[in-house]
């Protein structure tokens, strides 16, 4: 009888926000939406509209180079399936473009986000070159940004948060890759993710400006993978004053005991801030951490909510 109730409860509760959330397009591949194409339906939103714009993108593998301008404000995917609605492209660092000119880093993103306020949900965004070296999922560049339960797929440079004034938000996300995968200027906090390290490498790369006081936040994290024992940092910096906090984290026997690197400059170690907090798991061992890092007090720990590290954005009242 309980069993029946508890059907029929989640039942209606996804009813309601079925109902809820009425979408303004949809993406279908088979042609029974309003678009078959994930960048015809962003090239449909008015630009820099107040209102959100909800883009619902049902099951399928859309491959796409995919740009959201910076016109097209308050933009919300939401995908039909997590693991079924996957929005990828295959470019990466050394491919060619039309000019036979490396595409570089930057040039190779599946999805570019320009737009303030972009949300997404229950997407799987991927770059799927391989292990060809650098090759982004996700060139995260606006402020504002919220992604729940999503995945990012790749292996070096995954998912690039790109701008240093830009705010993004984290949620029940799953992150994978192998050097540099969490990498860029932006403030970003992840809560409750699942980072899953593949081969070896290094987990974070933050680039920080030195007038910004939060970089990556890592709260209540998982941190898993197939990486054999002592194969990853938890981060290096890839420019001078990067700061990364994991806190309440659960760190694998992978994670080297030194915990953090300093790119090969040892100026690095007087400018970067890197921190934890009640680490947990057979990676967590603070007596070998370097000892230019930092195990944070209690007292220093309670700087780290939400309104200090965005600078009074609510991500999670929206």
């Amino acid at each position: 009888m309980r069993a029946i109730i508890l059907f029929l409860l989640i039942s209606i509760s996804s009813a309601v926000y079925a109902l809820d959330v009425k979408p303004d397009f949809v993406v279908a591949a088979d042609g029974s939406g309003n678009f078959k194409t994930v960048q015809e339906a962003i090239h449909a939103v008015p630009d820099f509209r107040n209102k959100t714009t909800v883009i619902f993108i049902k099951k399928g593998i859309y491959k796409e180079k995919l740009v959201l301008a910076a016109s097209k404000k308050n933009v919300k995917f939401i995908g039909e399936s997590l693991n079924e609605t996957i929005l990828t492209y295959d470019d990466y660092a050394q491919k060619k473009n039309t000019f036979g000119e490396e595409k570089g880093t930057s040039g190779s993103s599946s999805f570019y986000i320009y737009g303030e306020g972009f949300s997404a949900e229950n997407i799987t965004f991927e770059n799927s070159s391989g292990p060809v070296g650098q090759a982004v999922a996700v060139w995260a560049g606006g402020d504002k940004l919220i992604f729940i339960n999503c995945r990012f797929l790749g292996f070096q440079d995954t998912l690039y948060t790109y701008g240093g004034g830009n705010r993004q938000y984290y949620k029940n996300c799953y992150i994978e890759g192998t050097v540099d995968f969490i990498f860029g200027a932006s403030t970003a906090w992840f809560e409750s993710c699942t980072i899953f390290c593949k081969k070896a490498g290094y987990i974070t790369a933050a680039s920080t400006a030195d007038t910004t006081k939060f970089g990556y936040v890592l709260n209540k994290c998982k941190i898993k993978g197939d990486a054999p024992a002592n194969s990853f940092y938890l981060g290096r910096p890839w420019r001078p004053y990067a700061k990364v906090a994991y806190l309440n984290c659960e760190l694998p026997g992978f994670i080297r005991p030194e915990g953090w690197n300093n790119w090969g400059k040892e100026s690095n170690e007087k400018t970067a801030y890197y921190a934890e907090y009640k680490s947990t798991g057979k990676g967590a061992d603070p007596k070998n951490r370097t000892n230019w890092s930092h195990q944070l007090t209690d007292n220093e720990y309670k700087d780290y909510i939400l309104e200090n590290v965005f600078r009074g954005w609510h991500p999670e009242a929206r």
